[in-house]
């Protein structure tokens, strides 16, 4: 049974609610909207104008509703007279097919008439920078190699300890975090759980992590890339599918104990990867990340290969146990209700199609050379934004409203970069 907004406002001392929807490019929008109103809102939505956020509509389309998830209510920590929502948008009484929310509920759908639920959970990486965005925020965390840093870490406790704490007061399981592979980076780990609810809370992570920050006189980035000569912020995500208690991804005796089912999944990622790339790593800065020369530490931990492994971190995807599959192709600015839907689309194809991901290559992508021909990723957003267009398969699952409005403002985005100006280009070609 629904949460009762109002009841739950009167009971714990809510007297705002936020009503926020993530449009096609991530952005978390919202309207605050006072306790003594949130029962017309719960009913017939916050309103909003579509072609001012991220999505493809115009200025004469009817005005957008972010009806509110009542079960997706969390109190913020750090303000609890503040509840969050996360909506579901609708334009003249209608689900607003190109939604991101959406989109992931739709594949939820599929995967229930198959009797199946994905679920999964992801790694958030992150930078603690400067309130200026010019560097990271501990000029003494310099060291080479410093990953696990405990004294970093415990440099910037307060920051790290009152996230975790809110995560542990919301029953979130958090259990661990550390200092990353960058200077000045730090990642945070929380239970996986059902792919709806991971992804309310991945939104909300982000929104978290960035206000406390902000609170002790810090700023979060999630940015691919911030720094060239750094590691940058991946988004890897666990993934598993399960028929009621059961993990049919799970089999002792299968290789790397995963099922055929699990196999087929992972093939249909593989098949689709190209242009799952356009959605995982949506911006020009992304490209930073997977195509990067070596940075100072001495790897950049992200996939350069369409390949799968046992447990090898230079892979795209990794088997670290029987049961489950991480995806390391993500990053940061990923956006959290499409990471799962592009996955469960492409994982469930490759069940329907038996899509095989031919042998596991346990070798160090990085330095060796593969036996077969291995197929790379896309070298810039443009490349990926292509390979989407001609991805039919993957079009049809995801549904040709959302991928029509992504590709749209995505090569916008890119047609925009293109007219940038650089100092590098001026630098290099003044004097041609």
């Amino acid at each position: 049974m629904s949460i009762d907004l109002e009841a739950a406002a009167a009971e714990r001392g809510i007297k705002y609610f936020l009503i926020s929807y993530v449009d096609l490019f991530g952005g978390l929008r919202a309207k605050l909207v006072p306790a003594q109103a949130i029962g017309a809102m719960a009913k017939d939505g916050a309103g909003f104008a579509g072609f001012a956020t991220w999505l493809d509509m115009s200025p004469a389309d009817p005005d957008l509703f972010a009806v509110p998830d009542p079960d997706s209510l969390i109190q913020l920590p750090w303000k609890p007279e503040v509840g969050w929502l996360a909506g579901d948008l609708y334009m003249d009484g209608k689900p607003v097919e190109q939604a991101p929310r959406w989109v992931l509920k739709r594949q939820m759908e599929a995967a229930a008439k198959l009797g199946l639920q994905m679920k999964h959970g992801v790694e958030c990486e992150f930078f603690l920078i400067d309130a200026a965005g010019t560097g990271i925020s501990d000029p003494a965390d310099a060291q080479p190699k410093p990953c696990y840093d405990q004294s970093a870490l415990m440099r910037r406790y307060a920051v790290i300890a009152e996230i975790c704490d809110a995560m542990l007061s919301l029953g979130w399981g958090a259990y661990q975090n550390d200092h990353e592979d960058a200077n000045g980076q730090f990642e945070m780990n929380w239970g996986y759980a059902d792919a709806l609810v991971t992804a309310d809370r991945h939104v909300f992570f982000k929104y978290m992590a960035k206000s406390i920050a902000e609170k002790h006189g810090f700023r979060a980035t999630f940015m691919p890339k911030p720094f060239v000569d750094l590691t940058g912020n991946g988004c890897h995500a666990h993934v598993s599918l399960w028929k009621g208690k059961k993990n049919v991804f799970a089999d002792p005796k299968g290789e790397l104990g995963i099922s055929d089912m699990a196999r087929n999944f992972v093939g249909g990622v593989l098949h689709s990867a190209e242009a799952i790339c356009a959605i995982v790593a949506p911006t020009v800065n992304s490209y930073k990340r997977l195509n990067a020369p070596r940075t100072t530490s001495g790897a950049t931990w992200s996939p350069n290969t369409i390949s799968w492994t046992g447990n090898n971190r230079t892979h795209m995807i990794r088997i670290p146990d029987g049961g489950r599959f991480e995806f390391r192709l993500a990053d940061g600015a990923v956006n959290p209700y499409l990471l799962p839907a592009t996955l469960l689309a492409a994982g469930l194809d490759g069940v329907a199609a038996k899509r095989d991901p031919g042998p596991p290559l346990m070798i160090d992508m990085y330095t060796q050379r593969p036996a077969r021909r291995v197929r790379t990723l896309p070298l810039n957003l443009l490349d990926a934004l292509r390979a989407l267009e001609a991805a039919k398969s993957l079009r049809a699952q995801l549904g040709e409203p959302f991928v029509s409005a992504y590709l749209k403002l995505r090569h916008a985005d890119w047609n925009s970069y293109t007219r940038h100006l650089t100092q590098w280009e001026r630098e290099t070609t003044l004097d041609c």
